[in-house]
């Protein structure tokens, strides 16, 4: 008994940090295509819009990950792999979602949800394509 708890706390750590890895290429992800520091505009300017996308990013980037452990066979290491690839496949698949409603929305879609006086309804729109990437490929995993 002993022995299981060991071995499955040293899973669930070792996936941890591949979630936690993870979710920083989403952060990353969300700093480069919009304008200015990520951090700054979120938690000093409190720009309400970007805080929305992120939370969507990273809720998106959980389950992924979070079906990816569940549907991962028993070997330790196939599972942390599996879990990498589909949460990289996930989050690149949500750039090129942004980059699509960019090209098929007015403006540039990066500026228009950083602006800092409001919460523009293109927030939700990107943050509805992510999540509904995230949930296609935890879906495609299953």
């Amino acid at each position: 008994m002993t022995h299981d708890i060991l071995t499955e706390s040293g899973a669930a750590l070792a996936y941890g940090v591949v979630a936690i890895a993870l979710m920083a290429i989403g952060y990353l992800v969300v700093e480069i295509t919009t304008p200015g520091r990520l951090g700054d505009q979120i938690w000093v300017e409190r720009n309400r819009g970007l805080a929305l996308i992120l939370a969507a990013k990273l809720l998106g980037v959980g389950a992924i990950v979070a079906t990816a452990i569940v549907t991962s066979e028993d070997d330790l290491a196939e599972g942390l792999l599996s879990t990498a690839v589909y949460g990289l496949i996930g989050i690149a698949l949500t750039v090129a979602a942004f980059y699509l409603l960019d090209l098929l929305t007015p403006g540039k879609l990066g500026a228009t949800v950083a602006e800092p006086s409001v919460l523009h309804p293109a927030c939700w729109v990107v943050g509805a394509a992510d999540l509904a990437t995230a949930v296609t490929v935890a879906a495609a995993i299953s």
